[in-house]
């Protein structure tokens, strides 16, 4: 069956086409894919990874066409940089300066 491995940094990313075997885990896929060799940085313990946007399990069995994506650490928690320019357009609005 045929999938795609994700990897992506700021200013780069990866998308490989890769054919499987039909019981291939999500783990087996990222292994076979090379990523781990090409972005050494790249941790299984401790990064997330998912298929299509949605977090899976390094033991999950992949299906046709499934897109397996590995996710970085996030720089900023998002809802932190939310709250933080919902702030300052309260400051904008109300005229005051910092």
């Amino acid at each position: 069956m045929y999938i795609e491995v994700a990897y992506a940094l700021e200013d780069k990313q990866t998308l490989l086409n890769l054919e499987v075997g039909a019981d291939t885990t999500l783990k087996q896929a990222i292994e076979l894919s090379g990523m781990l060799e090409l972005y050494p940085q790249i941790n299984l313990l401790q990064d997330k990874t998912g298929i299509f946007g949605k977090i899976a399990k390094l033991d999950t069995i992949l299906r046709e066409k499934d897109r397996v994506e590995i996710y970085r650490p996030l720089i900023a928690d998002p809802k932190e940089v939310r709250k933080e320019r919902a702030a300052q357009g309260k400051k904008m609005r109300s005229g005051k300066k910092s």
